[in-house]
């Protein structure tokens, strides 16, 4: 196991060099002069010319390449054009909101997903099966603008019953320690403003965690009934064993690898995916902050916000690899 671990980790070393060649590659490909956006159309030849030199922008594209790789090793990520704030820090606050959003989304999708699966291979053929796979389809198909904004006008609009915006009531804020305001709201006992965070996270995570939560269940049907033909699985009930303990404590955990796989790929999509979500809903995110990024030609920042969502994407890759092995010690790293 011990050398698993040290394995994959040695291979994220050149995945993640290559992921910062191809995020700088395509950044600088970008057209447009960041000289001009940040000076502006009236600027000076000249004044373009020596902010380019003070940028580093008339240094060879290696070179510019391994002096942004140098700064990135000491986690400076640079400064925003629009703002002249520090990228590390002004990121932060968006970054907690994401993922605190992409949390959410995927719980949701995990609780609804892998039980409405199960249930569909435990009862395989019968009304509830059918059921629960055709909203599955329907879940896959379902463009998450259109669910977004189906959500706002049902629930907030017709029946007043959530908020269709924002992350928390503005008139009574909450003191953020962590960036993660439901974690913050437990911390400090302050369980009025919990149920107002909840209430904002409802619209939102639900329009992201539809399409991974119809994926999860297919997946995990598919994979409960290829177990439930195994030898194992007929031993068991041939001992006269409960059915929810063949299910639930023989079936589930060998099922789980390939529904792993999805969540991974899945909670990766998330990111990507959040960027149209917090637009929806005005969610103050990472995706909202690319989105006004791109709008005002901020090159760093968008580099930045690519280069961390593809980095947590790395991650939690890794972090299913890694869960492999933790379920099935047989798996070993070639």
């Amino acid at each position: 196991m011990n050398s698993y671990v040290v394995k994959r980790l040695l291979v994220l070393i050149p995945v993640l060099v290559g992921m910062t060649l191809i995020v700088f590659s395509i950044i600088h490909a970008i057209p447009g002069d960041p000289a001009e956006t940040i000076l502006g159309q009236k600027a000076t030849e000249q004044s373009k010319e020596a902010l380019r030199e003070q940028l580093g922008l008339d240094k060879p594209w290696l070179q510019q390449y391994f002096m942004y790789l140098g700064d990135l090793l000491k986690g400076d990520l640079g400064e925003s054009i629009r703002t002249k704030v520090p990228i590390a820090k002004e990121i932060t606050p968006y970054l907690a909101a994401t993922l605190e959003l992409t949390f959410t989304a995927m719980l949701f999708a995990l609780i609804i997903g892998v039980n409405a699966g199960i249930l569909s291979a435990w009862k395989q053929n019968s009304w509830f099966d059918y059921a629960a796979m055709l909203l599955a389809l329907i879940g896959i198909s379902m463009p998450i603008f259109w669910l977004g904004l189906m959500e706002q006008w049902l629930f907030s609009i017709k029946l007043h019953w959530l908020p269709s915006i924002g992350r928390m009531d503005q008139r009574n804020p909450l003191e953020t320690k962590t960036g993660l305001y439901v974690l913050d709201a437990i911390i400090q006992g302050k369980w009025n403003q919990l149920w107002i965070v909840i209430k904002h996270l409802m619209l939102p995570s639900i329009a992201l965690g539809t399409i991974p939560m119809a994926v999860i269940a297919r997946m995990t049907r598919s994979s409960m009934l290829e177990i439930m033909k195994s030898d194992y699985i007929r031993t068991a009930r041939s001992k006269g064993l409960p059915q929810f303990f063949v299910v639930y404590k023989h079936a589930l955990k060998n099922a789980l690898i390939p529904v792993l796989t999805v969540v991974g790929l899945q909670t990766g999509s998330l990111l990507g995916g959040a960027v149209l979500t917090e637009t929806i809903f005005a969610w103050p995110g990472v995706g909202r902050y690319l989105y006004d990024a791109i709008s005002y030609r901020d090159y760093p920042v968008i580099q930045s916000g690519i280069l961390i969502i593809a980095f947590l994407f790395v991650l939690i890759n890794l972090i299913v690899d890694l869960l492999y092995a933790a379920i099935d010690r047989r798996i070993k790293y070639r």
